[in-house]
């Protein structure tokens, strides 16, 4: 049985059913027998119903040491959704009984298949909002008490089962009100086109989004950088990623530009090698001072035993022969790389003062082509000779 057809037999039951009837039950109309109380009692069932639903998701994250947290979660939903069902159950009846619904449907040429219509529809959609925060929950602790289920795969499923949800009260929806399926499905293909001329970016990212979500370039946690932005993952939707950079400023990208930048996960393999350059002098013993900062490297706590800190020759500089000092950190961090990087070039520079291996600072050395004698630098002009002046030493004879 298709969703649209499940939907007309609850139709078809909910228009059937007896009315409520004053006598059966408790007189509820007549407690409030104004239509001002009525409205007044209407609105405090409501703001009770939504204060116990936040009441009870605050209990639902307490820990009692007496019940099982599985118990105790299920017990909590189980409240809430009957507070739900009971605030919903209540004002219902108080204007079923009250004769208001049939003046109205009298005065607007409403039927009764209106208004069973009507609550069926809102019932629905109140009834999808309420399981996709239960969904979330349940979804949520399942992942919690399973290492293997990452967040990044618990925001996919909850998102799935979100998607789902909806679509399928939106299927009974238009069962319950018999809607043309065949004519909205055309107009829905109309109003896509227009939609996608008018938003190709949002439903670029959206679809960038999902693509992000199975694809799993990155997960919330991780270190990246995309494009210019570099910081830790805190969220991922459908839409945009968040990044918390490491200046304290929260970034929002939209999914298509994620997509289409260079993207640097630091995070991914769980350890990530640091490459800090160092210069030693012309003079110097080149593997001499590449044994030394080797063994200084080495006995850092700051970075990995296992791989083996490397130190290799890179370039010849301008004033120095460039070595590359190559240690490892494990689970990368910002606060671990730097860390890491000051430990590294103090240990370095310590063992550098020790052996007497100089780290030069720019220099330049100035020479001419005619290797006749030193270019001066000052404008000190020479003294001049007596023969220059062409004076006689002595007198005139």
């Amino acid at each position: 049985m298709t969703l649209p057809a499940l939907a007309a037999v609850l139709f078809r039951l909910a228009s059937t059913a007896t009315p409520l009837q004053s006598g059966t039950v408790l007189d509820i109309a007549s407690l409030f027998p104004t239509f001002e109380l009525r409205v007044a009692a209407s609105v405090l069932v409501t703001v009770a119903v939504v204060a116990a639903w936040r009441l009870g998701a605050r209990l639902h994250d307490k820990e009692l040491e007496a019940v099982s947290m599985p118990v105790w979660h299920l017990s909590v939903t189980v409240l809430r959704l009957v507070v739900v069902a009971g605030g919903g159950g209540f004002v219902f009846a108080l204007w079923s009984l009250s004769g208001d619904i049939g003046t109205i449907s009298a005065q607007y040429d409403l039927g009764r298949e209106t208004f069973v219509r009507i609550a069926l529809s809102a019932a629905f959609v109140v009834g999808a909002y309420v399981l996709t925060s239960v969904l979330g929950r349940f979804i949520g602790e399942i992942a919690s008490t399973r290492p293997e289920i990452s967040d990044h795969q618990r925001e996919i499923i909850y998102r799935i089962a979100q998607v789902t949800t909806y679509l399928t009260t939106l299927a009974v929806i238009l069962g319950i009100w018999r809607a043309d399926l065949g004519g909205f499905l055309v107009g829905a293909g109309f109003l896509g086109i227009v939609v996608g001329m008018a938003a190709r970016q949002t439903l670029g990212s959206l679809i960038a989004g999902f693509v992000i979500m199975f694809s799993r370039p990155f997960e919330i946690g991780d270190w990246v950088e995309v494009g210019d932005h570099e910081g830790i993952v805190t969220e991922i939707t459908v839409v945009n990623t968040r990044i918390q950079t490491f200046d304290g400023e929260f970034v929002m990208i939209p999914n298509d530009v994620v997509s289409s930048e260079s993207l640097v996960n630091r995070s991914r393999k769980g350890r990530l090698r640091l490459d800090i350059e160092v210069g030693v002098d012309y003079d110097a013993d080149i593997d001499r001072a590449a044994e030394v900062a080797q063994a200084a490297v080495e006995d850092l706590d700051e970075v990995l035993s296992v791989p083996k800190p490397q130190v290799v020759a890179k370039r010849f500089g301008d004033s120095a022969v460039v070595l590359g000092v190559r240690p490892w950190i494990d689970r990368p961090s910002a606060r671990r790389w730097w860390r890491a990087r000051t430990a590294t070039i103090s240990a370095v520079s310590e063992a550098f003062d020790e052996e007497g291996i100089a780290i030069p600072f720019p220099q330049r050395a100035l020479s001419e082509r005619d290797p006749s004698g030193p270019i001066s630098l000052t404008d000190q002009r020479p003294e001049a000779s007596p023969e220059a002046d062409g004076g006689v030493e002595g007198g005139d004879e």
